[in-house]
């Protein structure tokens, strides 16, 4: 929405995991509270980070997010003493049973959560803000909307919401690795955000279930061929960025949806309040 991407962002959910698993570990903190914790500590890197990267624009902002990346791994790999390092941290699960079951719903759950908080701040005056930026910056900027402000926000926003993803990610698998930050994982985020289509909430949550499901059986059923799947990512991504740049959101509007709901979306939203 507004044109910012984070390719350390799967390094802030390792944070997220990290600071999760460390207060269960030396303190006893409760998993669901370090959880919490975990977003928290995101939001504060991720405040730090957006104000010394987001003043720069395109590429430059988007290598220097990488590159707090690569440094939050090096620091977990390095820091052996607190994460353990290539050796794995043990994180207690959250709950006490073999079955993924309750995992699968408390995740259908936050991502309810997580797309009905992303929905409702699109319509507030800092969603306003967000599209216009992720529009044309300057024209916002003339209009007295902050764009530096509203993109650290923005990339705050982000980061707090993948820290808490962290920190489930760490107390489902029940082990904690370096591996987890690495900018591979940053990639698939990335490709389903694209694929689901840029600017739209429904079109990566619809996708990113069957998307995952799928990559991961070829994943396991082509095991042989290690990296196969990073391929059918990038060759997926870089044919939806040149026939439909608007994702599976563009195709379901273009083809799915029927012309007379197109209409009256025109007539009840206007010309740009249905804009994607």
């Amino acid at each position: 929405m507004i044109n910012i991407v984070n390719f350390g962002y799967c390094a802030i959910m390792g944070l997220g995991g990290y600071t999760s698993a460390i207060l269960a570990e030396r303190i006893g903190l409760s998993p669901w509270l370090g959880m919490l914790a975990g977003g928290l500590v995101a939001a504060i890197l991720g405040l730090v980070i957006g104000m010394i990267t987001l003043r720069l624009r395109g590429i430059f902002a988007a290598c220097l997010a990488w590159f707090f990346g690569l440094a939050l791994m090096g620091l977990a790999t390095k820091m052996v003493w607190l994460t353990r390092g290539p050796m794995g941290m043990r994180v207690d699960r959250l709950f006490d049973t073999p079955s993924n079951v309750p995992y699968y719903y408390l995740l259908l759950a936050m991502m309810v959560a997580v797309y009905t908080i992303c929905k409702w701040v699109t319509r507030t005056r800092m969603g306003v803000a967000f599209k216009a930026i992720g529009q044309n910056m300057e024209a916002a900027r003339t209009s007295g909307i902050n764009p530096v402000f509203y993109r650290v926000s923005n990339f705050v926003l982000s980061c707090a919401l993948g820290g808490v993803l962290g920190g489930f990610y760490a107390h489902y698998y029940g082990i904690l690795t370096p591996d987890m930050m690495h900018t591979s994982k940053t990639v698939e985020v990335l490709a389903v955000a694209y694929i689901g289509g840029r600017g739209s909430l429904w079109g990566g949550a619809a996708i990113a279930f069957p998307f995952i499901f799928a990559m991961e059986l070829v994943r396991s059923s082509l095991s042989n061929l290690p990296g196969l799947n990073l391929l059918l990512y990038g060759l997926l991504l870089i044919l939806v960025m040149i026939y439909y740049p608007g994702g599976f959101a563009q195709f379901f509007d273009t083809y799915l949806r029927k012309p007379k709901n197109r209409m009256m979306d025109y007539f009840l939203n206007g010309a740009y309040g249905g804009a994607k």
